[in-house]
């Protein structure tokens, strides 16, 4: 894909330091790695959006035609501050024998995988908390996710039942359809390492060595045809397929395929189950990468503990 990833605009943005740390911890996240990214100079913008195509048809000779045009929308895009403080005891830091500063990358590249995994967890659910799932939880801030915006004309019911359940996404990426908006023009601010006073879980006091981790990030989707769900896989009876991925694919519109895939690690096996082998050898069918020429991504920000509906 031509779009700029999340990792393209952070090595464009920010130093070597914080580059290397995102490089090792952002594989966690297939949603940053494939997902296309913009920046902004601020927290918010407005866009305009075409909401419906006009219809053209043929006239008679010397008859006249009615004008038409487009539909559009305004719609506000907005950014949320992502805070994720690297923070570690300055003894057990100075005692480390390659000196406080490996552990801070240390510390450094789990707090990124953290923070890179709810940022996943956040594009499917968002501010839901109607869905009880294990990967969401139940968040009340930032920006809203696909399963709160996602068309109901464009949802696949794979008729699944209980609390077991799970969901596939397809997205179509890119500035017209679905990216990733990071504010602040695509900082990720970090200031320097400092000695502050830091307090454990009973409010006792230690020195410890602290660096912010601040940036602004949130999610635009301005088509209605870019994400497509495919919801309610369970555990048996209702699980993943190519039928299902096809009935996904079925709901975009005509030359407008997406550009991934994306679902749990069951959902993956599931597919995989599904898929008869047909080497010589009689082998297991090979854990699929891909459907209609569209990459599958597997990842742990989609739960398998989604409440059916």
């Amino acid at each position: 894909m031509a779009n700029l990833s999340f990792l393209d605009i952070v090595k464009m943005n920010n130093g070597d330091g914080i580059t290397g740390l995102v490089e090792e911890s952002v594989a966690a996240a297939p949603e940053l790695v494939v997902g296309s990214s913009r920046t902004i100079a601020g927290q918010q913008y407005n866009t305009l959006v075409r909401n419906s195509i006009p219809t053209v048809g043929f006239r008679s000779a010397n008859e006249g035609a009615t004008a038409v045009a487009s539909g559009y929308e305004n719609k506000l895009v907005q950014t949320f501050i992502l805070d994720a403080p690297i923070e570690t005891d300055k003894a057990v830091a100075d005692a480390h024998e390659d000196g406080w500063e490996a552990v801070m990358a240390i510390e450094g590249a789990g707090v990124l995988e953290g923070a890179f995994r709810a940022l996943g967890s956040q594009m499917y659910y968002g501010t839901a908390t109607t869905v009880a799932t294990s990967a969401a939880g139940s968040p009340t801030k930032g920006f809203p996710g696909l399963i709160e915006t996602v068309d109901a004309a464009n949802v696949y019911d794979v008729t699944g039942t209980g609390s077991d359940t799970s969901s596939a996404w397809l997205v179509k990426w890119g500035p017209r359809d679905c990216q990733w908006v990071i504010g602040m023009d695509g900082a990720i601010s970090t200031g320097d390492v400092r000695v502050e006073r830091l307090t454990d879980g009973s409010s006792n006091p230690y020195d410890g060595y602290r660096l912010p981790l601040l940036a602004y990030v949130g999610l635009q989707v301005v088509n209605a045809n870019s994400v497509a769900r495919i919801k309610n896989i369970d555990s048996a009876g209702n699980m993943m397929s190519d039928d299902a991925l096809f009935e996904g694919l079925a709901l975009f519109p005509a030359g407008s395929a997406p550009d991934s895939i994306f679902m749990s690690t069951r959902s993956l096996n599931q597919l995989r189950a599904s898929r008869t082998a047909t080497n010589a050898t009689g082998a297991p069918a090979p854990i699929p990468t891909e459907v209609a020429g569209i990459p599958i991504h597997a990842t742990d920000a989609i739960s398998d503990t989604e409440v059916a509906g």
